[in-house]
């Protein structure tokens, strides 16, 4: 114990943190989520997490044994994670019905966005939940400062920063009573965001345009583009590059004719086992960059500057700092940074 206690404190000196609070959650614990105060008489037993952000900040938490059930999964869990994981049972790898989220018995269900949670969620109401006596928890990342009204991506007012993540974890830590857990998670993603910031420090990475393919429903049709306050838009602020696009969509679909305008240096291309729409699949994203008489013409094309980039590190979850490393990488290896 005594040596744990040492490695964290370091842990958190590297950070420029004192070190971990390890004083007891006490309860009842109410905390205000989303606009909406939630009470918790004890730690919860049994969770359902619907989005695969949020089931990897639960498995990262080392919360795996309480995890009945999960759904809305885009690709692979992270590696270290895919022991536990394959023990849990997959209620749907996209929206999951109500019934089956009640069947598993949570005491908590914990969704990754508004859209399947809330009030116009499609998979249940936090009111028909509360109802059953089943507490929900929704990611501050998705409603702090974001309108989500149709049950798409949304709009986001302010750019999203890892502070909301980091909310999320301490928010979870606290309620499971594992606040030391917590802390030492988030000082380990602080200290992977500073040591990529540090590896491009090259001035000519400054500005340097950027565009995120994430999928498009047609191939010759707009495609959705990380808007200016999205994740993505973290990451491209992080590491001192530029974002093409200025609309406050999370994810807007833009014409490709636009996207030549700006003429981006690099193109992050989402991958995923979702097959969903026509672009999903990255090879396809490739072949249309390089063969359509529009997309062939950009810099980012004739120098052949890809970054394939998994799709959850375009959202706003743990892996957004995934893909400030992944980001940093690409664009120092493309000869773009000193």
């Amino acid at each position: 114990m005594r040596q744990f206690l040492m490695s964290m404190t370091f842990a958190f000196g590297l950070t420029g943190l004192a070190a971990p609070s390890l004083a007891a959650t006490q309860y009842p614990l109410t905390i205000t989520n989303c606009g909406q105060q939630v009470t918790f008489e004890k730690a919860p037993a049994k969770i359902v997490s619907i989005g695969q952000g949020m089931s990897e900040v639960l498995l990262s938490l080392g919360l795996a044994d309480k995890i009945t059930g999960t759904a809305v999964w885009v690709g692979p869990v992270l590696p270290q994670y895919a022991e536990a994981n394959s023990r849990i049972k997959r209620l749907a790898d996209n929206d999951p019905s109500f019934e089956s989220v009640v069947g598993a018995e949570p005491d908590l269900v914990a969704a990754e966005f508004e859209w399947h949670v809330g009030a116009q969620g499609s998979v249940g109401k936090r009111e028909q939940f509360s109802g059953l006596g089943i507490n929900t928890y929704v990611a501050p990342a998705d409603c702090v400062a974001k309108i989500n009204t149709d049950g798409g991506d949304g709009v986001r007012k302010e750019l999203f920063t890892m502070d909301l993540i980091y909310q999320e974890i301490a928010e979870l830590s606290e309620i499971f009573d594992i606040k030391d857990r917590g802390d030492a998670l988030i000082a380990d993603l602080k200290k992977r965001e500073a040591d990529a910031v540090a590896s491009i420090s090259g001035a000519s990475a400054k500005n340097l345009p950027v565009v995120f393919w994430f999928s498009s429903k047609e191939m010759n049709g707009d495609a959705f583009i990380a808007g200016k306050n999205s994740a993505p838009a973290y990451i491209l602020k992080t590491l001192g590059a530029a974002n093409v696009v200025t609309t406050e969509e999370e994810w807007p679909l833009v014409g490709w004719e636009t996207i030549v305008q700006a003429n981006p240096a690099v193109i992050v291309i989402a991958t995923m086992d979702r097959r969903r729409y026509a672009a999903d699949d990255p090879k396809v994203k490739l072949d249309f960059l390089e063969n359509d008489p529009v997309t062939r013409e950009l810099d980012a094309v004739k120098n052949k500057r890809f970054v394939m980039m998994d799709a959850q590190s375009m959202n706003p979850t743990i892996r957004t700092i995934d893909g400030i490393e992944i980001l940093a990488k690409g664009i120092k290896s493309s000869g773009l940074s000193q």
